[in-house]
């Protein structure tokens, strides 16, 4: 078992790693050493917890109005006509929360009897407070007015449109739209082609959500259910049923153990949106590996210094192993200096990295364009094994790099080390 650091081996490894002529402060060198280390490891941390923040804070958004779970059916015309049966099956699955039939589709909107057309995307639900479960957290974003859409008319033509698209059509609470789809087509007796089948129906809007991810925001109406089957032509048909399991991290794995009979298929929240999360995942790795060379860069560092600390007390080592000196302790010095340069420059890298961060991410000191990106600012989430992992790196390369210089050290003798100076 090798011996632990003695007082003397640590006392003469911190008047190596100090100032000339007495002085108590670090010498310029170290300052350099240590520097290269903060700064590779509070650049590790502040960009690691981004990435961690982009992806936690853009699959929160997402999943505003996505569920965990969809189930689906195969064929041209993507609908469910024996939905409640399928309903109950599902949820009698393992691990299903709460389970809800959903219709989704494209149509034009308009407000004006002759103003300008807006593509957008609609959505029917359960209205809110129905006794039916919520499967997504969407009515819960409710800016003015509910989810209930209750119209006026007693009908419940109620819509409930996103932030960004009511304030482009300059809708509010009691405006009128209106909502044209296609439902089919027919032979025209003058051409001969088949021509789209229009369907129009008038909504009124009873709210208006807001959930900071533009797409919804931009697109989105969401009407009651029967409303959207009527307007996209399904009759008693669905689009699919929504799925909220017992968490996130166990949808994919309650998807695939759902076993549905042909036609039906699952698709999680992660196949739904998996190329964006493969492309932050790929990011994350990208950057990780080109923030970690300036660490190894910051060992070069550490190797010049030490090797700087040898040559200049070539003569010191000479006398102390030719005073008894055994070559372990002249080893065990020079390691407790790659030691202290690591764990000074981790610590204050840690620090600068967390306090940083938490500073972009608390006062959203970085702000973006939310049609580009998604989200107005620049989120940062620390994990604990991140850093855990980013200290222990910065720790490890710090102590190998003195191993050389150790080594050359401990193999000066005495003599040669004394008349060479």
């Amino acid at each position: 078992m090798k011996r632990p650091l003695s007082r003397l081996e640590f006392e003469i490894a911190w008047r190596y790693l100090r100032s000339r002529r007495g002085s108590r402060l670090l010498s310029f060198i170290t300052v350099i050493a240590i520097g290269g280390i903060v700064v590779g490891v509070s650049a590790l941390i502040v960009i690691i917890g981004v990435m961690n923040g982009l992806q936690t804070d853009l699959r929160e958004k997402i999943l505003v109005g996505s569920p965990d779970i969809r189930v689906l059916a195969y064929g041209e015309d993507l609908r469910i006509p024996e939905w409640k049966q399928l309903l109950e099956t599902v949820k009698k699955k393992k691990g299903v929360v709460a389970a809800a039939p959903f219709v989704l589709t494209q149509a034009l909107m308009r407000k004006d009897p002759g103003s300008y057309f807006e593509g957008v995307s609609v959505a029917g639900i359960a209205p809110k407070g129905d006794g039916g479960p919520e499967v997504t957290t969407i009515r819960d974003h409710a800016k003015e007015g509910d989810f209930r859409f209750a119209s006026s008319d007693g009908k419940h033509r109620g819509a409930v449109i996103g932030k960004l698209l009511a304030d482009r059509m300059s809708a509010s609470i009691g405006s009128k739209l209106v909502l044209i789809t296609s439902v089919g087509s027919q032979v025209s007796a003058v051409t001969g082609f088949a021509v789209p089948v229009p369907r129009t129906l008038e909504f009124e809007v009873t709210g208006v959500f807001e959930t900071g991810m533009y797409e919804y925001d931009n697109q989105y109406v969401y009407v009651n259910l029967p409303a959207a089957q009527e307007l996209a032509g399904l009759d008693t048909s669905v689009t699919g049923i929504e799925v909220r399991a017992t968490s996130r991290a166990e949808a994919p794995a309650i998807a695939e153990a759902m076993h549905l009979d042909f036609p039906y298929h699952t698709v999680d929240w992660h196949e739904q949106n998996s190329s964006l999360f493969k492309a932050l995942s790929l990011e994350k790795l990208g950057m990780s590996v080109i923030l970690s060379l300036i660490v190894i860069v910051a060992a070069f560092n550490i190797v010049s210094t030490l090797t700087m600390v040898v040559r200049d007390k070539t003569r010191e080592i000479g006398i102390l192993k030719a005073m008894g000196l055994p070559s372990a302790s002249v080893r065990r010095i020079f390691l407790a200096q790659g030691l202290v340069i690591g764990v000074v420059g981790t610590g204050l890298g840690l620090a600068i990295g967390l306090v940083v961060g938490l500073a972009i991410s608390r006062w959203h000191l970085i702000a973006l364009d939310p049609q580009v990106y998604f989200i107005d600012h620049l989120p940062v989430q620390m994990q604990l094994l991140d850093i855990v992992l980013i200290v222990v790196l910065g720790v490890i390369v710090a102590t190998v790099a003195t191993l050389h210089p150790a080594i050359q050290a401990s193999r000066l003798y005495p003599i040669e080390a004394i008349r060479g100076e």
